[in-house]
């Protein structure tokens, strides 16, 4: 009898119908890395045209997230595409390791240093806790499928890379872009250190706004604005921090504006007011009046010079000029207090006024502050206020929210404090400028990256690089004790800790003596501060591209979410300048945050978290893959059960298909076919 099942040509192959992803990735992995994929990869595109991801490293700190995977399976698409297409991508991954956030970690299980355990047993934990964190993420990040030299990344608290990053702050240095100063930085009273830019982000805030009173002491107000009153005049001002009025020195006022003088009855008692005439209006309604009697003008220019009196102290208020002054709230007359922000700090500094300090590390006043000493500033705001109502100088009080600086990591609001810190200059060697100039030769993807980074750069002040913490890399700075100028051969002292550090680490700064580095050492004190985690990750253009024979500078590309804009592309960029006047990257790609079905940022306390741990189990690791590549990436991601059900869909669809695929290849011989009878699609295709 005829078998006519032979005569057709049925599909037939093993490849499963259900894949059973779970599983099967898992043996998959273990595949690759017995096979030593990665490698075998290298190899075979070795002395090929190179395509360089540098990764930007997570922070080693907890399990990843589905921001964490997003971003990894998309620089894995990059770098495999670019293998497919026949160059040589070798891709190693990183991690970011010091810093506040181990610090506090290890605190939990320890305690703070100095208290239960000494400085260098808590570093010792903040690198094991680190360890850990990184052998927990490197082994969620293989499960994603990620293939990359796994067994050897770039880890910032390796001993190599810290002396590496010692060196970079010696070349900077060399370069005349590091800086000392009393100056204005956001301050996190929890963290008790200075925040970069990138750790402050911006929340609404419900604050106290007060109108309140400078006396006027100077006669020349009358003839000024052309007046014969006989009224105590007050220059107005209006602020939402009472607590920084310990620190006020001046006024500000702008000089193009025209101020007027007015008469009002306040308190049953006729006084005169000083202020801009555009905000006249506004400023009446907030304290609840309507009459007044105007009694003269003049320009911002002609009030330059005139003292008025503290509120409350026996202390003068000087009269200076400011472009920073507007129109577009309070009374045109801007309460100054050096220490307290910046741009009070830059007019000061112009007009010769010193930076008071008047608030601790820990938030509270100091000791020398009158009325308020030790009380912490936010709960001292009621007591000032209170002290202004007794000195008959408080106009009007009112709550007034806006959107105020708070610690990205304990979501608490922060203050500018004018402490000693350490700067890399923006306008020493022309830095900022130059860092403007070099975005042209940058790709951006999207091309908005480059207007995001530009408008920045232009906003943005010094950076302070300096921290107050015992995990991080250290400043390696002698400096002397009298003129307060560093040590004249600071690049052969970084060179000799940074053979120190390279084995035995940072506490190598921390144990080696004075006297083992220098011969004036009676001269000199060491520098205690660490630097700025962004400044580790940072400099990884020279650290790892610079250092891997295996890579290049500058990069072809850095992927990165969009907030790294103000982040890592941002101290990449200010680095690389500042060390070789060369962007570090060629391209720049930014993709959008991960967000739940309603367009919501994921978040434990809206219990809307979708973790990738969770869908590998149940679903697979492809499932995510296929969603990441079918998304807009440029835009808000977004993830919901629903979409991870079309995604596994989709999955199946594809599996099917190569499936069918398969099985009509069952009997396929490349011999069969010469290569004359190729086409040349064909042709091209089996030589890739």
């Amino acid at each position: 009898m005829t078998d006519y099942k032979e005569t057709l040509n049925l599909p037939n192959t093993g490849f499963a119908m259900k894949a059973n992803l779970p599983t099967k990735e898992p043996e998959m992995i273990e595949f690759w890395k017995e096979m030593d994929l990665h490698e075998k990869v290298s190899q075979a595109r070795k002395g090929r045209e190179k395509f360089i991801l540098h990764d930007g490293p997570p922070y080693a700190n907890g399990e990843i997230h589905m921001g964490h995977a997003a971003q990894k399976i998309l620089k894995d698409m990059v770098v495999k595409s670019q293998v497919l297409d026949g160059k040589y991508a070798p891709f190693v991954p990183g991690w970011d390791c010091h810093g506040l956030p181990i610090e506090l970690n290890v605190e939990k299980k320890k305690g703070k240093v100095g208290q239960k355990i000494s400085a260098s047993e808590f570093r010792a934990a903040c690198r094991d806790y680190a360890n850990s964190q990184i052998n927990l993420q490197k082994s969620d990040f293989q499960r994603l499928g990620i293939i990359g030299d796994w067994e050897n990344p770039y880890v910032t608290m390796d001993y190599p890379f810290e002396a590496n990053i010692i060196r970079s702050l010696g070349k900077i240095i060399e370069q005349g872009h590091l800086k000392r100063g009393d100056k204005p930085v956001h301050w996190c009273f929890d963290c008790k250190s200075a925040l970069a830019e990138a750790e402050v982000e911006y929340q609404e805030k419900l604050s106290t706004s007060i109108d309140f009173l400078f006396p006027i002491k100077n006669s020349k107000i009358d003839k000024i604005f052309g007046s014969n009153s006989k009224n105590q005049s007050y220059f107005a001002s209006w602020t939402t921090t009472p607590w920084t009025l310990p620190g006020n020195l001046a006024l500000t006022v702008n000089e193009s504006f025209i101020y007027e003088l007015i008469e009002i009855i306040f308190n049953n008692r006729k006084i005169n007011l000083i202020l801009a005439k555009e905000l006249v209006q506004s400023t009446l309604e907030r304290i609840g009046l309507d009459a007044y009697k105007s009694l003269g003008t003049c320009k911002g220019s002609d009030l330059l010079g005139i003292k008025a009196t503290h509120p409350y102290l026996d202390r003068d208020s000087l009269i200076i000029a400011g472009d920073h002054v507007t129109t577009e709230a309070g009374t045109g007359i801007v309460h100054t207090a050096p220490g307290h922000g910046l741009e009070d700090y830059l007019v000061s500094i112009e007009n010769g006024l010193e930076v008071l300090n008047t608030v601790k590390a820990n938030g509270t006043f100091q000791d020398d502050v009158a009325h308020f000493a030790g009380q912490f500033v936010f709960n001292a705001n009621d007591n000032i206020i209170d002290l202004l109502k007794e000195k008959d100088v408080l106009l009007s009080q009112s709550d007034y929210e806006h959107s105020y600086p708070h610690c990205w990591r304990h979501k608490t609001p922060v203050i500018f404090r004018a402490t000693p810190q350490w700067f890399i200059s923006m306008d020493a060697n022309k830095l900022l400028e130059k860092s403007l100039s070099s975005v042209d030769s940058v790709r951006w993807e999207p091309a908005w990256g480059q207007s995001r980074m530009v408008s920045m750069l232009e906003s943005r002040p010094d950076w302070c690089i300096s921290r107050q913490r015992s995990w991080g890399v250290p400043i390696v700075l002698l400096v002397d004790k009298d003129t307060g100028e560093i040590h004249p051969e600071t690049q052969e002292i970084i060179e000799k800790v940074a053979i120190m550090v390279e084995k035995n680490g940072i506490q190598a700064w921390h144990d080696v003596a004075i006297e083992d580095l220098t011969e004036n050492h009676e001269n000199y004190y060491k520098v205690t501060d660490c630097l700025d985690v962004w400044f580790d990750s940072g400099v990884t253009h020279a650290c790892v591209l610079d250092t891997n024979e295996e890579l290049q500078f500058p990069a072809d590309l850095y992927l990165e979410g969009s907030d790294q804009h103000r982040g890592w592309f941002q101290s990449s960029l200010l680095t690389s300048i500042a060390m070789k006047e060369s962007a570090p990257y060629k391209t720049v790609l930014t993709h959008g945050f991960v967000v739940d079905g309603e367009g919501r940022k994921m978040s434990k306390s809206i219990g809307n978290v979708i973790s990738p741990q969770k869908i590998w189990k149940n679903m697979g690791a492809d499932v995510l893959r296929v969603w990441i590549a079918s998304t807009d990436y440029t835009k808000e991601i977004v993830l919901s059960d629903d979409i991870l059900k079309r995604s596994s869909d989709s999955y199946r669809r594809i599996r099917n298909t190569i499936r069918f695929i398969l099985g009509n290849l069952s009997d396929y011989s490349d011999q069969k076919i010469s290569s004359e009878n190729l086409t040349e699609l064909d042709k091209w295709m089996l030589k890739r």
